[in-house]
């Protein structure tokens, strides 16, 4: 019987300066530890000849503290101790400097896809405001759409608008709440593409999707962070999560290919998260 070795395919690519990062993150709620001592990091990851920005997939179980993560990343939150620190200058998160897409990309009905983003820029004052929704619309291939209103808008131009919106106030980070959360096959084949293609607007753009969807978060993401935590000598389950484990997708040959989930190293993947999952 003759086999056919599957290698995995080298993407020639180089992370550079860090993004974001957090430090010894900890939260409890009364006397119950819901996050532990959790670092992480994001860099700059860069690809020869193109512009590529960064997915990363926050994966775990339910109750494991992925919201309570997800509110701290987006400032809304402030940890009990350790930090979050954002940007090329790696300054301390704040409310708002981080973009969060919900569910349904919400939009004001009565104002223009121009005013929604000027609400959402209005922190900027004046003809700031303004050039950076026009620099957003132009970008986002929504220039002619900027009189519009959001019922006059396919769903997927909603979705850049909600997008765009966000980076009014973001500086390039966005947090996604379960974005394939309900979706038909379809539908989410549609969100992936739309995330691949913003994720490559601009060098420095970072989504982070908060996801229990496993496979979408394999053909969405170049990193997988896996919250879980930790076990005693006797196998319990230690109070706090932390970040079990991280999944380096681009040296593992899963990023940037169309037919990812025909690949056996795909398959090979997704049955070793949820191994994982199973542990946690």
């Amino acid at each position: 019987m003759n086999a056919t070795a599957h290698h995995p395919q080298h993407i020639e690519h180089t992370h550079k300066e860090t993004l974001l990062r957090l430090d010894n993150v900890s939260v409890t709620y009364g006397d119950k530890p819901i996050l532990r001592d959790v670092h992480l990091e994001i860099k700059n990851l860069t690809r020869p000849g193109m512009t590529q920005g960064q997915v990363v997939g926050l994966l775990g179980p339910s109750g494991m503290g992925k919201t309570t993560l997800f509110r701290i990343l987006a400032g809304i939150e402030t940890p009990d101790s350790g930090e979050v620190l954002i940007g090329q200058d790696l300054k301390p998160v704040q409310r708002g400097t981080v973009g969060v897409v919900a569910q349904n990309y919400p939009l004001f009905a009565h104002r223009t896809v121009k005013g929604n983003l000027l609400v959402a820029g209005s922190a900027s004052g004046g003809k700031s405001a303004a050039d950076k929704a026009a620099r957003l619309l132009e970008r986002f291939g929504l220039a002619e759409h900027g009189n519009k209103y959001p019922a006059q808008l396919s769903g997927g131009q909603r979705q850049r608008v909600a997008i765009a919106q966000q980076f009014m106030c973001s500086e390039g980070f966005l947090l996604m709440d379960e974005p394939f959360s309900g979706l038909d096959l379809l539908a989410q084949e549609r969100v992936l593409n739309f995330i691949a293609e913003m994720a490559a607007v601009d060098e420095l753009s970072t989504f982070i999707l908060v996801t229990h969807d496993i496979s979408a978060a394999l053909q969405a993401c170049d990193t997988i962070w896996l919250l879980g935590r930790d076990r005693d000598a006797n196998g319990e389950p230690i109070p706090g999560a932390r970040v079990q484990k991280s999944y380096d997708l681009i040296e593992r040959g899963l990023c940037y290919q169309p037919d990812i989930t025909t690949r056996p190293e795909y398959l090979q993947m997704r049955a070793e998260i949820r191994d994982d999952f199973r542990l946690l």
